[in-house]
């Protein structure tokens, strides 16, 4: 092996970003956007469900939680992008990069096992309703809120852990458009096999998440058609249908993401799948929880009606 080859790697290059005369600057505008509309709309829907005592219920908590994590979720990576777009130096420090992975899955992880926590409150609210209040009491919320917390944050820090102590002395080339494992292991130069058994925990733990959820709702759906009113139907149908577009939007991106096993797509579709993954999902989220969902829409608007108000006395 040559000299040039045993250089250890402190930086990594994203190799997918144009150079800013060469179209970066027409992606750095609509993703600048789009940031903007994902962090305006998750803090405001945060915001009115702090502040709106109406929404003091366990499935809006629920809600604000997963509108505070998609905040710094979408934060651990788009500001990075959108950085990478009109500098000419698309570079990110080995330890920036290990952070950005670690925060990344640490939060996705998280928000996965909030959406479980809130297929377990729908399943008990439909399911359940005369029992629904004293099970679903708010140190109940808070302990499955801190719960999805630490699952989150401690089942990636080995594999984080692992991967510092791994070498990187050839190509620093990142063909992806944020530090994620195997576009990073795939640069070691050591053997990275044992990252199968890491990925074998990671799946289980998406699964898992996933045969909750899903079997939490098949039950919901059997309760809900066995209702004898019509309009029952549609008030239960009308509290579930936010979080199942939410479930089937991130489980979706996941599974195409991380559960692909042996399958291998081009760069193109990787990178299409990574957009998808890491932008569209939290894009279309507060879209979801605010312009389709009724009680929310009428406490953004009596919100903004007090905020009005008070600048009208103001005067």
């Amino acid at each position: 092996m040559t000299s040039e080859n045993q250089t250890m790697v402190t930086e990594f290059l994203f190799s997918m970003f144009p150079q800013l005369q060469e179209g970066g600057l027409l992606l750095f505008i609509p993703l600048l956007l789009v940031y903007a509309f994902i962090l305006t709309g998750n803090l405001m829907i945060f915001i009115v469900v702090q502040l709106d005592v109406a929404l003091h219920t366990p499935m809006y908590f629920f809600i604000s939680v997963l509108s505070f994590l998609e905040i710094w979720y979408t934060t651990t990576t788009i500001p990075k992008m959108l950085a990478s777009l009109i500098s000419e130096k698309k570079t990110i420090s080995l330890t920036g990069c290990l952070l950005q992975m670690y925060f990344f899955h640490s939060l996705g992880i998280t928000e996965g096992c909030v959406l479980t926590a809130m297929a377990i409150d729908r399943f008990i609210a439909i399911c359940y309703p005369l029992h629904y209040p004293t099970i679903m009491t708010p140190k109940l919320c808070i302990q499955l809120t801190t719960g999805s917390c630490l699952c989150g944050f401690l089942l990636v820090l080995p594999e984080i852990a692992w991967i510092a102590t791994l070498p990187f002395c050839g190509s620093n080339q990142i063909h992806q458009i944020f530090c994620d494992f195997t576009p990073v292991l795939s640069l070691a130069c050591t053997d990275t096999s044992l990252v199968v058994i890491v990925d074998a925990i990671h799946a289980v733990e998406i699964l898992a998440s996933f045969l909750v959820i899903a079997l939490s709702y098949l039950r919901i759906i059997m309760v809900i058609l066995g209702m004898p009113s019509s309009e029952s139907r549609r008030k239960a149908f009308s509290t579930c249908s936010a979080h199942l577009a939410v479930f089937l939007l991130f489980f979706g991106s996941v599974a195409v993401m991380y559960l692909r096993f042996s399958a291998t797509y081009s760069v193109f579709w990787d990178t299409t799948i990574a957009v998808t993954f890491v932008v569209l999902a939290p894009f279309l989220n507060p879209i979801i929880y605010s312009l389709r969902n009724k009680d929310m829409k009428d406490a953004i608007g009596r919100l903004l009606s007090q905020q009005r108000g008070t600048r009208g006395a103001g005067r």
